[in-house]
């Protein structure tokens, strides 16, 4: 088959402003716990896009480990292409794609360090190996070949044998706030079902939404 014809219907379910949260963080938090209801694979899975200083975009996927009122976590190293990115323009982009559900979710605000206490406490509940992990990895820097990370990983292994591992320096979080959320429910002829939240800003200390169907 021609990848040109590759196409299917979208028939999951339809999408009406009468059964949607007046928040974004509560309809968000509904479709996420239909994801993990559904035992999708990867449910937290999100793609993190940034611009560098000349305004080319970058892309990958990074986990969502946790979220609220005040934004969508996830942690990484500090000395990543992503990083580097965000301290230049801090202004992020996160997409959700649930597509077993004919679901997607985009989040546009702005990524912000987390504290090195919040840091500190979600790492240390980390899995060892994943802790000895973040250690060996230089991560985005250019390595010769696989058996540099693996050597690297069985020294910080022997190092810390005896001990706890500390948090690196060099590895953080960030929180992107929400100030545009966007919500698509796929439709049959392609009639999908799209509506944006707005940040109100007048209303910022109690935060009101302008909810908005987009044309598919």
């Amino acid at each position: 088959m021609a990848i040109k014809d590759s196409r299917r219907e979208y028939r999951f379910a339809t999408m009406r402003r009468s059964s949607m949260q007046d928040n974004p963080i509560d309809q968000f938090r509904m479709w996420l716990d239909a994801a993990l209801a559904a035992d999708l694979p990867d449910p937290t899975a999100m793609c993190l896009a940034t611009v560098d200083n000349s305004g080319r975009p970058s892309q990958r996927m990074v986990l969502l480990k946790d979220f609220g009122d005040d934004g969508f976590v996830f942690f990484s190293n500090l000395t990543s292409r992503k990083a580097t990115e965000i301290i230049s323009n801090n202004s992020v982009c996160l997409h959700f794609s649930w597509l077993s559900l004919d679901r997607q979710v985009i989040i546009r605000g702005k990524a912000e360090l987390l504290s090195r206490e919040k840091v500190d406490t979600y790492f240390q509940g980390r899995p060892r190996t994943s802790q000895i992990g973040a250690w060996a990895s230089r991560q985005s820097k250019v390595i010769t070949n696989r058996a540099v990370l693996e050597e690297r990983y069985s020294r910080i292994e022997k190092q810390f044998a005896q001990f706890e591992i500390p948090t690196p320096e060099f590895w953080g979080g960030y929180r992107v706030s929400s100030e545009r959320v966007e919500f698509w429910q796929g439709g049959e002829q392609r009639l999908h079902d799209r509506f944006c939240y707005t940040l109100d800003r007048v209303s910022e200390k109690n935060p009101k939404w302008k909810i908005e169907r987009l044309a598919p």
